[in-house]
């Protein structure tokens, strides 16, 4: 669940490049390091933008973080439609494949990386009401378009006919996004496999006729 871009480097771009180059920057920045131990000068830096550029493209560093935010959301939200709008596969195995690209992604980046709206969730929920508010947007957007999946997997017979895909989804982004914070604690992919391997065994015994409904269940 990370972002990678290469960006360009030195001068000779146009503003909306410039602008795209240090939005880039500031998204792989942010995921590593946070917002506010995020520096303007490290972005303009690595980007290639001369000093003091920078409030030429935004008017403050919260209007930054806004478009950093924004511009993460939207390429996430690209990657999660082309997993989860995988027609050749069955909805329930659409979203174990962007589980598993997910826990490969941990790996690839040492652990460093994660969610950057779950990290900036954590860091800013409680202190700026503007990026509180974006922040849960995405969120739902994400869960929204999860939740179409599973629909997609009750008419599929995958899980039962009564299952509430708008509850499964918000489920699944709630533990998923703990399971993520855990694993770069534990530099190790195993709490995302555990989360992933309970929601899915549950979602997969609903929908199963012949097994139990588990712990509790009548008879």
């Amino acid at each position: 669940m990370t972002a990678t871009r290469s960006l360009p480097k030195g001068g000779g771009r146009a503003k909306g490049d410039t602008r795209s180059a240090l939005i880039w920057c500031g998204v792989e920045m942010c995921t590593i390091k946070g917002f506010r131990n995020t520096r303007i000068e490290e972005v303009l830096k690595t980007a290639g933008v001369p000093k003091g550029s920078f409030y030429h493209y935004f008017p403050s560093k919260e209007a930054f973080g806004e478009e950093v935010i924004q511009q993460y959301a939207d390429y996430f939200y690209r990657k999660l439609e082309r997993f989860l709008g995988e027609a050749t596969q069955p909805p329930v195995q659409r979203l174990q494949a962007f589980v598993r690209h997910a826990q490969e992604n941990m790996v690839r980046f040492s652990f460093q990386r994660g969610c950057l709206v779950g990290n900036l969730g954590q860091e800013l929920g409680d202190a700026n009401d503007a990026f509180r508010a974006q922040l849960e947007r995405v969120l739902q957007s994400w869960q929204t378009r999860t939740a179409a999946c599973l629909a997609e997997a009750v008419q599929a017979g995958q899980i039962c006919a009564d299952s509430d895909p708008q509850a499964l989804a918000e489920f699944f982004w709630i533990g998923w996004e703990g399971a993520i914070l855990r694993a770069k604690l534990a530099k190790s992919v195993q709490p995302m496999e555990r989360f992933s391997a309970v929601f899915f065994e549950q979602i997969l015994r609903v929908g199963d006729p012949r097994r139990p409904a588990g712990p509790g269940a009548a008879g």
